[in-house]
């Protein structure tokens, strides 16, 4: 079974994601800076795909599989030392 987004939605503090098996994942915004930065419209204008989400203004892909293991942005490195 193929776990999908049915919406997302962000308030002020985090991105809400209701998923095809029922679950709603709420993660911090901070996660994400791209969206930390955004305006409410930008980060209303989300486009739903069976693998995830996409913010084309903002240049932001969220996958289904990262937010179920709890990774934020892979794309910037980390400010923690190896």
């Amino acid at each position: 079974m193929s776990i999908s987004p049915t919406s997302a939605r962000c308030d002020e503090d985090a991105l809400w994601v209701n998923l095809s098996d029922g679950r709603t994942i709420g993660v911090p915004l901070a996660w994400f800076p791209r969206l930390l930065d955004a305006t409410p419209e930008q980060r209303a204008a989300v486009t739903l795909s069976p693998a995830g989400l996409h913010w084309e203004e903002i240049d932001e892909d969220i996958s289904v599989a990262g937010l179920i293991a709890g990774r934020g942005d892979m794309t910037r490195p980390s400010s923690r030392a190896a």
